[in-house]
Order: structure tokens, then sequence, then C-alpha cells
């Protein structure tokens, strides 16, 4: 029993757990063990201290009367100091908590730092961005063959249009109310496709009303509510010739890219231009003709139908039954229109322009000097339904007819495709002996166009333009021929492809996407093709899916590749 404060103790207990009043003497030996190490001697009593200290102080004692003991059966050192005792104590002591948090803050803020220092930024990927390591090589997937058709299409609503008398800007910049809204950083890149079931109730429900838009920087769970697609098509250029850091389109690689988002992994589908624009009108892939550009205009034979919808046999003139965008678009009573440039001007053809079929089409060689005209950069006229139709002298016509639709939006077409002529859509063949060519002169092309765009009301409305090229070169330095999305074996030009390769591509060309609804100076690197873009136009207005276009490996746009909102 402890004397000083009644506490039970144990035989051999030597201080008191309650009070820390040590329990007998201690040895002669011990003391002046104590004495040595410490320098001091230990009060025998400590009751006279508060609790806290009488019990740091007991159990100090007890650790240094423990080490003595443990000394004492050894030899004692010659001479032990009292300061490298107090040193050896305070060694094992820890830092103070505020100390410890304050280090824990420190290596945190190197390692933000050191992170942001050694971070690639997503604007390293824009041919304006000032940084000179900006190449962005093609995508690498493997191609992977597919047959599976999917008829599916997302709800889309029908636009209430109100007019405008704006005129466009003469600046060859975009105005501010032209240009995107900014917004919150968009979404991380998707991999999933969000498309609507293909019933009557999805077609119903997609003319009752217009979608609500998005807030803006919030994730779009559905496609915007676009009611006006412009779809500008260049030619045969390398996506590095065109939205790379050396591109001689400084208006569409600089001013352009700022407003819009880049798709860097968007290819071709096939060689030549012919070729993909047919791809992007119809889902159709190559036959041997379309993929030389029609140097005669025969219609295909003998004309049957494979799997994925694919029109079998040989020519470039597709017959009547053979589906087609412009022709979905006529059937919901929404409304189309090509602006080829240079059927309006003097000495060309007109609308609608065309061989007789049958017949040699002069302007299909390259380098041939025939003009600013040639008929395989008008794919519209290579199906029977459409020319054999009044809707082509109407809809298909010359650029010069784009300035009066874009003043009202009711006027304004659902679907537009506007080519340039081959004196200004970037191909690096010259149009005449001795012009000029290249992406230069497509940049001169788009100075005049971009800006009627984005100042027009139907644009500002619910608009989405898309800027592409046809392909990427097929021969020379350039040439490339990749491909992405499940690129299928096009039955057609399938005996062509050399043996155990995968089916070749057109090659990457990369595309510009410019919306209300797009946030701008943003990059995707998703892989998307001429069949993606297909298959987002027909989501956007509720239509199905039309041959290579419904293969489950192709990809439309996201819903989170739209997260400006629109003001």
């Amino acid at each position: 029993m402890c004397e000083s404060c009644g506490s039970p103790l144990a035989v051999h207990q030597r201080y008191c757990l309650s009070c820390g009043r040590r329990i007998g003497s201690r040895s002669p030996r011990l003391e002046e063990l104590l004495s040595r190490v410490v320098g001091r001697a230990r009060p025998a009593d400590a009751t006279a201290q508060s609790p806290a200290a009488v019990e740091s102080a007991a159990v100090e004692s007890a650790a240094v009367e423990s080490a003595a003991v443990e000394s004492a059966a050894q030899p004692a050192p010659a001479a032990v100091g009292p300061a490298r005792g107090r040193m050896g104590a305070s060694a094992l002591r820890l830092p103070a908590p505020r100390i410890s948090a304050l280090l824990v803050l420190v290596f945190l803020g190197f390692g933000v730092l050191l992170g942001n220092v050694a971070a690639t930024r997503p604007s390293a990927s824009l041919a304006s961005a000032r940084s000179p390591l900006k190449v962005v090589l093609p995508s690498s997937e493997p191609a992977v063959l597919s047959t599976s058709t999917s008829t599916s299409a997302s709800a889309s609503a029908e636009p209430s249009s109100t007019a405008s008398s704006e005129p466009p800007p003469a600046e060859s910049e975009p105005t501010p109310a032209a240009a995107p809204a900014a917004a919150a950083p968009a979404a991380a890149s998707p991999t999933t496709s969000t498309t609507a079931p293909s019933s009557s109730k999805g077609s119903s429900e997609a003319s009752e009303g217009a979608a609500p838009k998005p807030a803006a920087g919030s994730p779009a769970k559905k496609l915007p509510p676009i009611k006006h697609v412009f779809v500008i098509m260049l030619s045969d250029q390398p996506y590095a010739a065109v939205f790379g850091p050396s591109s001689a389109a400084p208006y569409l690689a600089g001013t352009l890219e700022h407003h819009g988002e880049l798709l860097v992994h968007y290819d071709a589908v096939a060689h030549e231009e012919l070729a993909n624009e047919v791809a992007l009108l119809s889902g159709q892939g190559p036959t041997a003709e379309t993929a030389a550009n029609c140097p005669d205009y025969t219609a295909i034979a003998p004309a049957s139908v494979g799997a994925d919808g694919q029109v079998l046999g040989s020519g470039c003139v597709y017959p009547q039954a053979t589906q087609t965008l412009p022709g979905q678009l006529a059937a919901k009573h929404l409304s189309w229109r090509a602006y080829v440039q240079g059927t309006d001007e003097g000495g060309t053809p007109g609308a609608c322009a065309h061989p007789a079929l049958g017949q040699a089409d002069p302007t299909a060689a390259q380098g041939s000097g025939s003009g600013p005209y040639a008929t395989f950069r008008n794919p519209f006229v290579y199906f029977q339904s459409l020319v054999g139709s009044p809707a082509c002298a109407a809809d298909d016509v010359g650029l010069g007819q784009l300035s009066g639709d874009l003043a009202n939006a009711k006027r304004t077409p659902s679907f537009s495709y506007i080519v340039p002529s081959r004196c200004r859509d970037a191909n690096p063949t010259p149009c005449t002996a001795g012009a000029p060519a290249g992406p230069a002169q497509a940049d001169m092309f788009l100075r005049q166009v971009v800006p009627e765009i984005l100042a027009s009301p139907a644009y500002k409305e619910s608009g989405l333009l898309v800027i592409s090229v046809d392909e990427a070169p097929s021969s020379g330095e350039f040439a490339d021929s990749s491909a992405c999305c499940g690129q299928p074996a096009f039955p057609n030009v399938a005996a062509s492809a050399p043996s155990g390769l995968s089916p070749r591509g057109g090659g990457s060309v990369g595309a510009l996407l410019l919306s209300p609804y797009v946030k701008g100076g943003e990059t995707n690197q998703e892989p998307f093709n001429h069949f993606s873009l297909l298959r987002t136009i027909e989501d956007l207005f509720g239509l199905g899916h039309l041959g290579y276009a419904g293969l489950s490996a192709v990809k439309p746009f996201e819903p989170s590749m739209f997260t400006a909102g629109k003001s």
C-alpha cells in the first residue's frame, strides 16, 4: 500500500503509478550511477509536483534507472558527461505537430509544382499554340472487321426558328456574337456512344419540341438541339498541312481553332476524294471506279445489295434504291442544299452538273487544268435518286446562293454541304496551269465564307459547322492510308487490298467543330471518321443509320463534346 495516496502496490513495484512516489530507498550504487548520468540527484519524493509533472518524472526516472541497472552489469565508461546524456535524450524526440504538418504541406506543394512543370497541356495539340512541340501522330488503332448494322437513331427536336437581319461581318475574324460561347472545361473524353432507339416513339418525341439546353460547363447527357449542320469539305491534304503548326492556312489553323474543338484523330475512310464524299452522304464503301474519281460516268452493275446495305458491283452511279442522307432528310420534311463553288461561274455547266450516263468525265483527270469545277467534288450527282429528281437542280447549286439562304434561319437548310472550287479547296493540283494551289487558297475561301456562317441567325440559334478534308494523299511524300473505327473490308475493292493486311483507310485528315454548343480552344483525341460524321448528323435529326455508319465500332460525336451551353 502506497503511504502517500493509499493505492495498492505490487510486491516488487518501485514507484506508485497514481502519485509517482518512490517506494523504498535507492541503493548507493544506483545513486552513484544516476548522479553520473543525469548530473544531479533525483528528488526522492515527487508528491509536491503537479500530477502531470509527477507522472513524467516517474517515467523518466524509471527509464533512467532501468538504463543504469543495465549498464551496471557492464564495466562503467571512463567518463560520461552530462552533455552527452542530454543529447541522446533529445535525439529521440519527434518534431512538434505543427512543424510536422508544415513539413507535409511543403512536400505536397513541391509535388504539385513539379507536376505542373512536367505536365503536357491540351493546347499543345493546337496548331495555334506557341509551343514548338505540337506533332500529332495518326491513330494506330488496329483495323477490326465489323459487319453488324445498327438501326438506332437519336431523338432530336425540330427548331423553332427566329429571323434576324443582322448582316455578316466584313472582317475575317469571327465576331464575339458569332463565336462559340465560353464555358467551363469539357468533360473527359468519352468511350461510349449515346443514341436513342429508332422506334416510332423515338421519332415522334424528336419532333415534339426542342430539347433543354445544357448548362454551361455541365456534362451533357445527350446531343444538343442542333438544327442546322454546315459541312465544308476541303481536298487531298494530310492533317499536318491543314491543322498542323506549319499549316499555310493561318485563319483555319490559328483563328478558327481558338473558337472550336479540333478532332486530331479524324480519318478519311478510303482513297480518293469521291469515295470519301460518297461515304459521307450514304455510308457506302468505295467501288473501284469511285476510288478513281469516276473517270467514266457509268451506273453500278450488277447493283446487288450485300451486308450492311452495301451496293455491290462496278461503276460509280448508285441505283435509284440506294438510300442517302438527302433522301432521309426529305422524307422527314427537312431541307438540304449543296453549295458547289464553280457551278454558277461563267462558262461552267450550271446546277447539278454531271456528264451523260455512260460518258467519260473530262474533269476527273487530276492536273488536267479543266477549271474550277470537278464532278467528283460534287457527290450528290452520283445517286440516281437525286439526279433523277427536280431537287437536284433546285438544291445542288452554286456558292452564290449561300449568302441569301443564311440571311434568314427559315431559309437556311437543315444540312448544308459547301464545296470550294478546285482553285480554293486546298488540293495541291492547280485548277488551271500556273494557278496557285494548296491550303493557302483554301484559307482565302474560309475567310470569305466562315464569318458569314458564324454570323447567320441559323448558326447562332442552333448551328454546327464542321470543316474537314475528304482524304489524305494516296501517294508521294505525305501518303497516308491509316484508318480507325473498325475499318471494314470494302467488298467492291477487297480483292485489290494487300493479302494479310488490314483494309486501308484514307489517312488522318482532322476535323474542326464550331458551334454555340462547343467550347473553343479544345482538342479531342478520340478516333472518328467520315462514317462517324454521317452517324452524328443522322442522330441530330433523328434518322436511321445508313450503310457503314451503323457499324458498332463507328462512334458518333459524343454529347460530352458539346459542353459550352448556349447563352
